[in-house]
Order: C-alpha cells, then structure tokens, then sequence
C-alpha cells in the first residue's frame, strides 16, 4: 500500500537518483533487492550515468580507477533515472505477484489486546479496512507503529534533521558551468566530458564560489539558515539538464504535524525560485536555465524512531557490530549531525532482526529510518541501502513466522537467514 501515485519512495517523490553514491571499489554491500533495482533500472534503459569508452581509457578513467570510483571499466555505482524508476517500481511489484494499492493512507490500527490484526485506510473509496497475518510499517514515520502503541521517541524540531526540497534545472551550459566549476576546484578542463557523461556527485560544501551569491540571497530575505544550498547533490546529462539539487535545507520541522508539512513544502518552493533567479544572475552558464521539477514531496531524514527489541547504538556502526540475528549488512557510511564517514575501506556491520521488532506489539515490523537505534546510529540506518535491506529482511521474516505459525518474535532466525542468502543477500 502506497500514500502516492507511485512507488519509489525518496527515489521517486523525492528525486535521489542513487541508492549507492557512497559506493567504492572496496565497499561491502548487502545485495538483495538493492542490487536488483539497479539492475532493473539499467536494463530499462533507466540510468544516467554513461561511461563511454572514450571516457574510461583515458586520464579520467585512471583517476577513477585510482579513486576507487570505476572498477575494471566499469563504475561503482548507478545514478537511477527517477521518472523511469516508477515504471521499475510497478514492474518489480506485478513480477513479484503483490497487488498493489496506490493513493491509499493508514490512519490507524486493528488490535487483539497486542497482536496487530489489520490496519485502517483512507483513500477515495472512503474508509477501508485490510486485515493481514503480519503487518510492516514502511511508513518512514512509524504511523502504524505509533497507532497500535508502540513505544518511540521524536526529538523536539530544534534537534531533528532538515528537510529538503530537491528541484531540477534545464537549459543550462554545461561546459560554461563546468569549466567555472572545475577552475574554482583547481581541475583540469579535460574532466569537462567525464563530469557531462558520468553522473558524478559534487558536494557543494567544497565550492563556497557557488554559494556566495546564495548567501547574499539570504540576508536579503532575512532567511534564518546560513547556506540554503550547504550541499548541492547533482547528476549532468549532455542536454543540459541537472537533474537533481539536494540542498534547500529547512529546519525547525516535526514531520509528524501536518501544519509543519504544509508550511515546510510551501517554504521550500518558494526558495527554489528565489535560488534559480540567483543562480541565473551569479553563476555562469545558468544565464538561460528554467526550472524542470519541483520534487513531489519533502525530503525528510528524521521523525519517530521505534523502541526495539535491540536498539542499534553508535559504537556499533563504528565499530563492525556482528549480531546473531544479523539480516543483512550496511557499510559503515554515516551522513547526520556533522559526521560523515565514506565506506572507502571495506569496513561494515550487521544489521540485527531486534531493530525492527517493536516492544509491546506482536506481529509487526517497523523498517525503514524508523528502526531502533540512537542519535548518531541514525546517520547510518537512516541511508536508503539500510532502509531496503531491513525491508527485504522483514519480509522474509513475516513469510517464515506464517509458514512456522508463530510470532514474528519467536520466528526461527536461522530458516530467517537461509532464507535471505538464497536471495542474494549477504549477513555476515
């Protein structure tokens, strides 16, 4: 069941074109299903980033090499076309024989003292209910979790993470924009034609040459955020599209409340066209560009976060945390609060079965950033790799506790893991 006219979550409403940006030549991955929406992405004709040969057998292609970023030509990571990633969605979901139900909302539980027995929907066929033998939240939010009682802590606004509203631009140069770029960052112009091919990523905390005429926006309109672009997430195509900035960061917002919601989607709009009518003025090659899209919904990194059976802390991420009800791993790569970790080492942790399990309720399994864990261990657990992985976990655990006719908390944890190697993925 799906709240949108789509699936794809922050892929899709939220145009983040790749679960793997962090990717290296020496990252451990989960596999699984992670795997298979780059795969099915590819073969759609649904990504961005083309390496020509041109590109890999040059100096380019031995930096990459060198980098960690291309791996015997071939390059660590798939940047998804998000428009073309919902008919991957719809594609996967008919393969799989699930019958979906999009434009459809949980507004709360159906509870046996507490065993969850169904939920409540709302949708334009009015109030509904569908009753199920294991329910999991995939809400971000913990919704269902939160209806049927669970235990959870939200943070106060002032310490919950930004939210974003991502955008796109069309008609702009690239190779005038570029050239400005990569002589801020002491380059060589012959990266010009890997950056327009590739897909890369830039993080725009580097290119204070970019945010200066942003910042002076800002003042002027008294915008309380220093740098409303503190991180510009980008992938080029050689029409002249930038597919996706990531970086009108607003904070100060409790996810859970609708009057945040509305307030935050109608701010970051707002700023989006402020910030192109800048870009045109300051930033060379941005002369002629228009604004493409508006992301469909608010990026949102933080809300409720469930009280599990086993709550995920930061020594584990830190430290490879090994588990015995491990369903997956997550390579130690950690975004939030200030810290960031690149995988470039090979280093990661197992993800525990006891992070998804809720206290008090049987029968239901929270995936997705609402996991348990603390503070810092978010930064982590919050990523879209961890987030499917423990998705792909909880829907094997589900089957097997039906097939064994037990609780999902006495499920057989080991039939568990058989279960998700045959699938691809990998738990220890």
């Amino acid at each position: 069941m799906e709240r949108y006219g789509c699936f794809g979550g922050v892929i899709t409403q939220t145009m983040i074109g790749t679960l793997s940006w962090y990717r290296y030549a020496k990252t451990i991955d989960c596999g699984g299903i992670i795997k298979e929406f780059e795969l099915k992405a590819k073969q759609l004709s649904g990504t961005i980033n083309t390496f020509n040969k041109e590109i890999i057998t040059t100096e380019i292609g031995r930096f990459l090499e060198n980098e960690g970023l291309l791996v015997d030509g071939v390059p660590t990571y798939e940047i998804l076309d998000t428009e073309t990633f919902k008919v991957v969605a719809d594609e996967l979901i008919q393969e799989a024989g699930v019958t979906p139900l999009l434009h459809c909302q949980a507004v709360d539980t159906i509870m046996d003292g507490n065993t969850i027995k169904g939920i409540i929907t709302e949708s334009k066929s009015g109030r509904q209910a569908i009753m199920a033998k294991r329910v999991i939240d995939a809400t971000g939010d913990a919704d269902i979790a939160y209806h049927a009682g669970v235990p959870y802590r939200n943070d106060e606004r002032e310490k919950l993470m930004a939210v974003t509203t991502n955008f796109s631009c069309s008609g702009v140069d690239l190779e005038k924009f570029l050239s400005y770029l990569l002589e801020k960052m002491h380059k060589k112009p012959q990266f010009i034609p890997y950056f327009q091919h590739s897909g890369e990523i830039f993080y725009m905390d580097d290119f204070t040459c970019f945010l200066e005429p942003i910042n002076r926006t800002n003042k002027r309109e008294n915008i309380p955020e220093k740098i409303p672009i503190n991180k510009i997430w980008m992938s080029y195509a050689n029409l002249g599209t930038i597919h996706s900035f990531n970086g009108i960061h607003i904070t100060k917002i409790d996810c859970t409340n609708v009057l945040d919601l509305t307030k935050a989607e109608i701010e970051g709009r707002r700023r989006v066209i402020k910030t192109i009518k800048s870009l045109r003025k300051k930033i060379p090659g941005f002369e002629k560009s228009r604004l493409k899209n508006i992301s469909s919904s608010l990026g949102i990194r933080e809300s409720r976060k469930i009280i599990g059976e086993y709550n995920i802390t930061e020594f584990d991420v830190k430290n490879q945390a090994r588990f015995e009800d491990s369903i997956g791993v997550c390579p130690e790569f950690l975004d939030a609060y200030g810290t960031v970790i690149m995988p470039t080492t090979g280093r990661y942790f197992q993800i525990p079965y006891g992070i998804i399990l809720p206290k008090k309720v049987e029968n239901l399994l929270v995936v997705g950033r609402s996991v348990a864990g603390d503070k810092l261990s978010h930064a982590a657990t919050r990523q879209m790799v961890c987030c499917i992985a423990t998705g792909q976990g909880a829907g094997i655990a589900a089957a097997t506790s039906i097939k064994e006719n037990t609780i999902c908390r006495a499920v057989n944890i080991p039939k568990v893991q058989e279960s998700l190697e045959n699938q691809g993925i990998r738990i220890n």
